[in-house]
């Protein structure tokens, strides 16, 4: 019982040892995580500019409605050898005569009608802006979902780390103790070599888990776009929401999942691109109106010079009579192209609802699980304490102390791993929902 306590107060120096390196280390939370991806992360970056793009986009102007007004001007020059008869008979020649005119003024174009194609195409711009905010929203969706993963997976990771190296701790103690034994001759050669051995096997799974959870940070740190070696701990406690429930996120699924509303709104397109269209059936008008001055000078002629300047207006109209069927097909093409629209939605509603029930059998599973294990994982700690306590005074052997630990071993990774499991089973259901949050 002695020896037992020894190995308490041993093993509670080896945790608070590793208790006060990590504390030295910055606590990076899943709130500062999100943010810093929020911030940095390329493909939100990309994204967000891509939205902008699509914002800018929706103005009258650029659906046609408004006027174009230009300035223009134009020179023309010449000189020339010139021989004239006149009707009278009379030869005039005039060697190197020179012309020249100068036209310049302010212009106005304006289309004030095109069978209400402008007004479609305005409210295309206003779609096209709202696709880009579903894209927007999914793909912020896809990377905070993937920085809670990530998180959660280095949680999981560091909690091994925690139990591997509680491990080490006992198998170091085991290795001493058939040292001691074997030098007072009360145990075999073989039972020091079993437990070197086994303790070089802890030591591997330990480094390799430390690999893991360092390969982990490193693709933290790209998601949230800082640098790879930038060093952090996380937070231990998990939260798991126990409360979800089918019919809600279904619910919020079909107004919010971001896939789907992309998918609504390339259909408002579609219908609009038909508006357009069919607008051409309608005559085109157009306006046009200016002001424009002229100067020309002649070196030969009845005028030699002249000078203008006013108003100019009119107006213009255009119809198709026949263009080869074309607006026929055009359209046919445009309402199929509607129809594909309305089977995507129809389709990508029954994908996330066959995503949102198998999530939810998973994240039920899970949850199971999570109690499951965590008995199991007392119950194993229990049985390696009375397992060590009698290893200690010789009551077993040395095979049967060391499966005792292999449970253990296992059913702290398993118990964490179920805890991990949980929470990306309720990541993934609060994504198709669209209703993604960090509780």
């Amino acid at each position: 019982m002695k020896a037992f306590k020894i190995w308490s107060i041993y093993l509670g120096v080896c945790l608070g040892l590793v208790s006060i390196q990590t504390q030295a280390q910055e606590v990076l939370t899943l709130e500062e995580a999100v943010a810093i991806a929020l911030k940095n992360n390329y493909d939100i970056r990309l994204a967000k500019n891509d939205l902008k793009t699509d914002s800018i986009g929706v103005s009258p102007g650029f659906a046609g409605m408004l006027p174009r007004i230009f300035a223009q001007a134009n020179t023309n020059n010449s000189t020339q050898n010139i021989s004239q008869t006149r009707s009278n008979g009379e030869v005039i020649d005039l060697d190197n005569a020179k012309n020249n005119s100068l036209n310049y003024g302010v212009g106005l174009d304006w289309t004030i009608f095109d069978g209400l194609g402008m007004f479609a195409r305005y409210d295309q711009l206003k779609e096209l802006e709202k696709l880009g905010k579903a894209e927007l929203q999914s793909v912020l969706l896809d990377r905070v979902s993937e920085v809670m993963i990530t998180y959660y997976d280095l949680v999981q990771q560091q909690q091994q780390r925690i139990a591997l190296d509680s491990t080490l701790v006992i198998s170091r103690q085991r290795v001493e103790l058939a040292d001691n034994r074997f030098s007072i001759g009360k145990a075999s050669k073989l039972e020091v070599l079993n437990a070197q051995v086994d303790l070089n096997t802890d030591k591997t799974l330990y480094i390799r888990q430390n690999e893991m959870y360092a390969n982990t940070k490193i693709r933290l740190n790209e998601i949230m776009g800082r640098h790879p070696e930038i060093d952090f701990k996380v937070r231990d406690d998990v939260l798991i929401a126990t409360d979800l429930q089918l019919s809600e996120l279904e619910d919020l699924a079909k107004t919010q999942n971001p896939e789907l509303q992309a998918q609504i709104i390339n259909k408002r397109i579609s219908e609009l691109e038909l508006k357009q269209l069919k607008g051409n059936r309608y005559p085109r008008i157009l306006a046009t109106t200016g002001y424009n001055f002229s100067d020309s000078e002649s070196s030969l002629g009845f005028t030699t010079k002249n000078n203008a300047q006013g108003w100019n207006y009119g107006f213009a109209a255009s119809i198709d009579i026949f263009n080869g069927y074309n607006q026929n097909r055009n359209e046919k093409i445009t309402k199929l192209q509607i129809e594909n629209t309305t089977i995507a939605i129809e389709q990508q509603t029954q994908t996330i609802k066959s995503q949102l029930h198998t999530a939810f059998k998973t994240y039920q599973t899970n949850l199971s699980l999570i109690e499951l294990e965590t008995k199991n994982e007392d119950i194993a700690k229990e049985n390696l304490d009375i397992t060590l306590a009698k290893y200690k005074i010789g009551t077993i052997p040395t095979i049967e102390f060391r499966t005792a630990q292999l449970n253990y071993i296992r059913a702290t990774l398993r118990m964490t791993n179920a805890i991990y499991q949980a929470k990306l089973s309720e990541i993934t259901l609060k994504q198709l929902a669209g209703n993604l949050s960090l509780q």
